[in-house]
């Protein structure tokens, strides 16, 4: 149970920031002009350290015995970055109606748009017994697709500040995404045998700067004294975002074990955890790149917030029933493939 008290401390050391930041407990400290600078601190510094830190603790050769599931990685790329956008946009346009906070329902778009993470996919993959390789390679090239696809779907359904020009955001992204991650794998093949040998903190060293970019993230939500953000709305979203992660695991679910599928149950584990959980270390600073000019930034960063411990509370949860599903499903499946003894005369 190591893997999920791991998920665990990360949901609840992220639910102290947001009681902090809520709370309003030194917001300066985290706006533009205070004492963390986070125009230069968060915007390169930390999320260059985010992607150079991943770069040195991806094993990709761990990803060689996946690659070849063609079928499995087209499943899961095609349900999380085009079924899962277009769906919430369709779904917004009848809330678009509704009294909920608008940049809220933006903010859930975006979530849409996000890729998988590198996380806590693959940590509730391992904790069920799944296919770990599987969720490994798709919640790396997920994240690498995300790089250049995310942005696309973000300016598609929701646009882009016109003082932000299109080419910067690539460029933007590119050197503080791509560059750090290939750095950070080119120094890995120099130093494996020691990194092996002392294993570095890695998951740590991200999660603390992870919490550092959202705090700053919350800080500039509330500290905004103009911001305009209701109970009714965030409580909806809140019940929206948990609603829209237990439908979709079990669209995954159902459409992975339908009769003519060819997935095994440890393939099904990997893409119910894979298709349907978002990347907040890529999403919050790709947020802060593409809409960097926009007054309501942190307002549209909110659900994505939500989105991040939600799905980590709620698939620590359905571990328990999601492993009893794939033994029982394996050992009837073992059942039937055994050669039946000949009946004696």
């Amino acid at each position: 149970m190591g893997l999920l008290e791991r998920l665990r401390k990360e949901w609840f050391i992220l639910g102290i920031v947001l009681v902090i930041a809520v709370a309003r407990l030194e917001p300066a400290v985290g706006v533009k002009g205070g004492p963390l600078k986070p125009e230069i601190t968060i915007t390169y510094i930390a999320v260059s350290a985010i992607f150079f830190n991943s770069g040195l603790s991806l094993k990709t050769e761990e990803l060689t015995s996946a690659l070849m599931h063609v079928k499995l990685h087209l499943f899961v790329q095609i349900f999380t970055l085009v079924f899962f956008p277009t769906a919430i946009w369709l779904f917004l346009q009848l809330l678009s109606i509704t009294p909920i906070n608008e940049w809220l329902l933006k903010g859930l778009q975006t979530v849409g748009c996000m890729p998988p993470p590198v996380s806590s996919a693959v940590i509730l993959t391992k904790a069920v017994g799944g296919n770990e390789a599987a969720a490994i390679f798709n919640s790396a090239f997920g994240s690498f697709l995300g790089i250049v696809i995310t942005p696309l779907l973000l300016l598609l359904f929701l646009g882009s500040s016109s003082s932000v020009p299109f080419t910067s955001i690539f460029s933007q992204l590119f050197m503080t995404v791509v560059v750090p991650l290939v750095i950070g794998q080119i120094v890995r093949r120099y130093i494996k045998d020691w990194l092996e040998r002392k294993k570095p903190p890695f998951g740590t060293i991200s999660s603390c700067v992870l919490l550092m970019i959202i705090y700053t993230t919350f800080c500039d939500t509330f500290a905004n004294p103009n911001i305009d953000l209701d109970k009714f709305s965030l409580i909806i979203v809140v019940f929206i975002i948990f609603s829209v992660q237990m439908s979709f695991m079990f669209l995954t679910f159902l459409f992975s074990t339908r009769n003519n599928s060819t997935f095994t149950p440890a393939d099904t584990v990997a893409i119910i955890f894979c298709s349907t959980h978002k990347s907040l270390t890529l999403g919050i600073p790709m947020l802060k790149i593409v809409f960097a000019s926009y007054e309501h930034l942190s307002l549209i960063s909110v659900p994505l917030l939500i989105y991040h411990p939600a799905q980590i509370l709620l698939g620590s949860l359905l571990v328990p029933t999601i492993k009893s599903w794939m033994v029982s499903r394996q050992k009837a499946q073992k059942l039937t493939r055994q050669p039946k003894a000949p009946v004696k005369v």
